[in-house]
């Protein structure tokens, strides 16, 4: 898992002005809203007794532990311990850390990382959102696999005609599929990567309702943004086009929640809608029950564990991606973690750790960085 991404931590429906603890990169947060309406991210770890501040309650902008009280504004600053009296001094390590938030899309991303503001990776963004000519559609899921056994499925063209009864990707003779060449797609400004191919007509289910054109070969393009978002583009003809932005967030290393923004440009009325649904969700079900099984659980680091051919080519690139992300220093040391698991609290480093020392709480053990410039991002 990485730091230095953007995260979906929830929906922004489900964010009000009580406090919600939650869990990701194996650590935990606690969500709230301060009287703006911003929602404020901090980590869940009180640092008197460990105490979690999701478990008390928010007032006057502030989280309150349940303990013993000590009171923490959207900052990470605790202003408050009731023990030291009114004239008490607040020491200067009373503080936990506060991640910078983002509402898009309905959704609650959290920068979980201490790079500052102008060098932190863009989230994926969803040009059709709100846009005439398309009817958008949402899904969350929770699932016990890798997030990225999970991006890896995601950008395998391979796997369809085996795994999912719906898009019946063989040849019009029946025989099995045999992948075309593909062209990688780099122009994510390095955050990312792209393939395109052509796969068999699958005009089936909602989108054989459409009959603006005979099925035919589908365009698609599936591609990767960051360590845990992904896209994908099927257009089977001119009218007919299916967009996804899946948003993939680690709860650990072997559990994942999933939020998913489906849009297509045509049955565009509301009656259309759960025949739509239901349709992705098999979909996602099918892929479940191959990823679940799959061992090991935790995807390799690199192709040399798994024998990959021609159409891995994507997930080989998806590995390389992430063997950059690991060389600045951004990979989180989970053989650590887990050693240490039930004897140190940790908190997923904030940008607030540039500008101060003395944290109670430890940064999580990050594998360290290749270049002397990258490390310093690594620092607590």
């Amino acid at each position: 898992m990485f730091i230095n991404f953007w995260y979906v931590a929830e929906e922004s429906k489900n964010v009000t002005k009580q406090p919600k603890g939650l869990r990701m990169l194996g650590q935990d947060f606690v969500l709230f809203r301060d009287s703006a309406g911003e929602v404020r991210c901090l980590s869940d770890v009180c640092v008197h007794r460990g105490g979690s501040l999701a478990a008390g309650k928010v007032s006057d902008d502030c989280v309150e532990c349940r303990y013993h009280g000590w009171r923490y504004d959207g900052d990470g600053h605790c202003v408050e311990i009731p023990s030291l009296g009114t004239d008490g001094k607040i020491p200067v390590r009373a503080k936990v850390d506060s991640y910078p938030t983002m509402e898009k899309y309905d959704l609650v991303f959290a920068f979980l990382g201490n790079l500052p503001q102008d060098e932190r990776p863009p989230i994926s963004e969803i040009p059709e959102w709100g846009a005439e000519g398309w009817r958008s559609n949402f899904m969350r899921f929770e699932f016990n696999f890798d997030y990225k056994r999970s991006l890896e499925n995601g950008v395998d063209l391979a796997h369809n005609e085996f795994t999912h009864s719906f898009q019946q990707f063989k040849n019009p003779d029946g025989t099995h599929f045999a992948i075309p060449e593909m062209e990688l797609d780099y122009s994510d400004n390095g955050w990312g990567l792209g393939v395109r191919s052509t796969m068999p007509g699958a005009n089936t289910g909602l989108r054989g309702k459409a009959g603006k054109d005979k099925p035919g070969p589908s365009k698609v393009y599936t591609g990767f943004h960051g360590v845990s978002s992904l896209r994908t583009f099927i257009h089977p003809t001119k009218w007919i086009k299916l967009h996804q932005y899946i948003y993939e967030t680690p709860i650990d290393e072997t559990h994942t929640r999933i939020f998913f923004h489906n849009f297509r440009s045509y049955l565009m009325d509301e009656k259309h809608d759960a025949q739509s649904i239901e349709e992705n969700r098999q979909v996602v079900l099918e892929d479940l029950a191959v990823l679940e099984p799959l061992r090991p659980a935790i995807a390799p680091q690199t192709a040399v564990k798994e024998l990959l051919v021609p159409a891995d080519k994507p997930v080989a690139a998806y590995r390389e991606r992430l063997q950059e992300f690991e060389a600045k220093g951004w990979r989180i040391n989970m053989q650590q973690v887990n050693q240490n698991r039930d004897k140190v609290a940790y908190a997923i480093p904030s940008p607030g750790r540039r500008e101060t020392r003395n944290w109670v709480i430890d940064s999580v053990p990050l594998i360290a960085a290749q270049s002397e410039t990258s490390g310093k991002a690594a620092r607590a």
